[in-house]
């Protein structure tokens, strides 16, 4: 370590910890720079689904709405002719 360096880290030292433990590990450049790149690339991914997104065109069906007078007398008919739905039995 040169003695500029050691000089500035000397000065610095009471400003990061009172209690520095030259034991420990932290996680330094290199985590920064892995975390840096991870929230990069999902940055990257979530632009790029957007505009994937953006990309897809289709046209929406209506939902078929029936009128309840409609639906009363199929039920009513189907009733009156004695007919069932499929699959359903008697016995």
């Amino acid at each position: 370590m040169n003695a500029t360096f050691g000089s500035a880290a000397a000065q610095l030292v009471p400003l990061a910890a009172k209690d520095l433990d030259e034991n420990k590990v932290t996680p330094g450049l290199l985590g920064f720079v892995i975390f840096a790149l991870i929230g990069f690339s999902l940055w990257w991914l979530m632009k790029n689904m957007n505009k994937q997104f953006k990309k897809i065109d289709f046209e929406e069906q209506p939902q078929r709405t029936e009128q309840p007078e409609q639906s009363e007398r199929a039920e009513a008919a189907s009733a009156a002719s004695g007919s069932e739905g499929p699959g359903s039995r008697k016995g």
